[in-house]
């Protein structure tokens, strides 16, 4: 594992307070590498041939779900920039293989329709030091149609720096089966102020670039959603996630909610936003997308899910460091 370094927000799995920097953690495989914003590790072929064969599915059925917590949120945030000729990358489709009020909270339904999100949400699976566990991830259209959005929280400790191991992504997931096939993680991103900041909730987003599979991307067997950064709040969004609990089917489908955001006022310094509707452990990382079509499974990611607090979940507002990191990621 090659590690690299870029500046980017993540949550960290259980972050109880704040850290003025985090400590060095030691990691068994892979690369990093950095830049003044953004933290990269790279993984070779030889690690990632090992991946997939760490994934038995006996480790697929047994890895824990990502807890959704509540976290530190303050510091420097981004300021909101509502425009730019490159905020907004548009979706592509694949060949194939403010407070609201109690009444309008909502609980996740299982996704029943189908369209580009079907394909294009998925989950991801990878190993700590702890133990191995389970994330949410959506593909995001990219120039090398090999990028996922996902929470920082799912790439690295944000507390110890620790970056995750034999990661991989399995689009369109449903009861353990992979239609699509499995994609390991060439090359994981996230943002320093993540770490540096000790696991503050809104740097909390992370991207992977992933390998090909039998030749192909992945943007060219499933499709991808768009990106947007900078986008106005307060819209209607959807959200998708596998989230562990029984009612949402014990991390074995799909799940979706759907809401008007509304800004975080519960934590100080946060600029995160979100609704009143909450998907448990393991939807961690599963995309937050504005102008969504139902009809299509079309719409454009503004965010991912990072933490669960009351009645309401919330993502980090995807701005100017998010796009670097996504940048990065893109061009990788």
């Amino acid at each position: 594992m090659k590690r690299t370094g870029v500046v980017l927000g993540a949550l960290a799995l259980s972050a109880t307070g704040w850290v003025g920097s985090a400590a060095a953690a030691t990691h068994a495989t892979g690369t990093t590498t950095a830049d003044d914003d953004t933290q990269v590790t790279s993984f070779s072929a030889q690690e990632q041939d090992a991946a997939l064969k760490f994934w038995t599915p006996e480790r697929l059925a047994s890895a824990k779900e990502m807890t959704v917590g509540d976290v530190p949120t303050g510091g420097s945030a981004d300021t909101p920039v509502t425009s730019g000729a490159d905020a907004s990358v548009a979706p592509a489709t694949g060949t194939g293989a403010g407070d609201v009020s109690a009444a309008a909270v909502t609980r996740p339904k299982a996704w029943k329709g189908g369209g580009l999100i079907r394909k294009t949400a998925g989950k991801v699976f990878f190993q700590a030091n702890s133990g191995t566990y389970t994330c949410s991830a959506t593909v995001a259209n990219s120039k090398n149609g090999s990028v996922v959005l996902t929470a920082g929280h799912c790439v690295v400790d944000g507390q110890s720096g620790e970056v995750y191991r034999n990661w991989v992504f399995i689009p369109a997931y449903h009861q353990g089966n992979r239609p699509y096939g499995t994609f390991t993680a060439k090359k994981l991103f996230h943002s320093k102020r993540y770490v540096t900041s000790g696991a503050n909730a809104n740097w909390d987003f992370g991207f992977a670039r992933l390998s090909k599979h039998n030749g192909r991307t992945l943007k060219q067997i499933v499709g991808a959603q768009g990106i947007k950064f900078n986008h106005p709040n307060g819209q209607k969004v959807h959200s998708f996630g596998y989230g562990g609990s029984a009612a949402e089917g014990s991390g074995e489908r799909l799940n979706h909610c759907v809401g008007k955001e509304h800004k975080d006022t519960g934590r100080p310094g946060s600029t995160m936003w979100g609704i009143d509707c909450v998907q448990s452990g393991g939807s961690s990382g599963g995309g937050f997308l504005a102008g969504f079509k139902p009809a299509t499974g079309k719409g454009f990611l503004i965010g991912n899910i990072s933490v669960g607090a009351g009645n309401s979940e919330y993502h980090p507002y995807l701005g100017k460091v998010a796009r670097t990191v996504y940048r990065k990621a893109a061009g990788a």
